[in-house]
């Protein structure tokens, strides 16, 4: 039995329909976690994507990029984490116009406890870790197009 292109393609729009849902829900699932583990350390969930993405010193414009945002959005909550004495903004060693963003030791000390909260219970712990690696490739395999 052979189907029609129309049928194909109805059934194609419908797994990606589905496939969109899913991706749209666990995005759903792993930003609600990240809300109430930055909630009990006094953060919002912008501030502790900021801090779990400062894995060490970094332009404001690479934070921007590593939390998906727009720079002047970043610019706002790294002023409250630095109004915090969590982050500072010191000279780039190469770069006179830009600045790095350092963790403070109590930002240092605040982000561990932040990952360390961030890894239990989330939405990605019922995967093995090759399952993780897998969904790893296939996810930068469709945001990237290769």
């Amino acid at each position: 039995m052979t189907t029609s292109p129309q049928a194909e393609a109805q059934a194609q729009a419908v797994a990606e329909r589905q496939l969109c849902g899913l991706v749209n829900g666990l995005a759903q699932r792993i930003a609600e976690h990240v809300r109430e583990r930055a909630a009990t350390l006094g953060l919002t969930a912008s501030q502790a994507t900021a801090l779990r993405e400062m894995s060490g010193p970094m332009t404001m414009r690479e934070l921007a990029e590593r939390m998906s945002c727009e720079p002047s959005n970043t610019t706002f909550v790294v002023d409250k984490l630095e109004k915090q004495s969590l982050v500072e903004r010191r000279p780039h060693p190469t770069d006179r116009r830009a600045k790095h963003l350092v963790l403070t030791a109590e930002g240092t000390a605040l982000r561990e406890r932040l990952l360390a909260l961030l890894a239990v219970d989330s939405p990605l712990s019922g995967l093995t870790p090759q399952e993780q690696g897998l969904l790893h490739g296939l996810l930068e395999q469709a945001v990237t197009g290769r």
